[in-house]
C-alpha cells in the first residue's frame, strides 16, 4: 500500500506555475499546476542539460525548459520530438484539495541525479574528478 506525503494545497501552486519540493537526498521535485488545475510531479531537471524545469513556462500538459526551450510532457516527463530523453516522473494524488506525493518514490527515485554546475565552479568541479 502506498503511503502519501502531504505537500501543500493545490492553491499554493501558481496556475501555470510550479512549486519545488526538497528531498532529504537527491534533487528537488517540481510540482506543476496547469490552467485546468491538473497537477503533475517531475524531477526538477531537464533531460537535455539539467535545466530547472520548475522555472519553465507551463502550457497545456507540458513545460518549456528555461535553458533551451525543450518541451517536456508533464504526464510522462519525456521530451517532445524531435528532442529525446526523459526526466523522472513522480506519482501524485490530490485529496480534498491537498497535493500528495508517494513517500516511497520521494525516498528512492532518481537519487543519483546531480544538479548542473555552471560558472567558475564548473571548471573546478571538472578538475576535481
Amino acid at each position: 500500500m502506498t503511503e502519501w506525503k502531504k505537500i501543500c494545497p493545490v492553491s499554493d501552486i501558481p496556475v501555470l506555475g510550479s512549486r519545488r519540493v526538497a528531498r532529504a537526498a537527491g534533487m528537488d521535485v517540481a510540482v506543476f499546476r496547469n490552467a485546468a488545475d491538473e497537477v503533475f510531479a517531475l524531477l526538477d531537471r531537464c533531460p537535455h542539460k539539467g535545466g530547472p524545469l520548475s522555472q519553465g513556462i507551463v502550457f497545456g500538459t507540458s513545460v518549456a525548459c528555461p535553458l533551451h526551450n525543450w518541451t517536456i510532457g508533464l504526464g510522462d516527463g519525456c521530451a517532445k520530438g524531435p528532442d529525446e530523453g526523459c526526466t523522472q516522473k513522480f506519482s501524485i494524488k490530490v485529496i480534498s484539495g491537498e497535493v500528495h506525493l508517494s513517500s516511497q518514490e520521494l525516498a528512492t527515485l532518481a537519487l543519483d541525479e546531480k544538479p548542473p554546475v555552471a560558472g567558475p565552479l564548473r571548471k573546478a568541479t571538472a578538475d576535481a574528478t
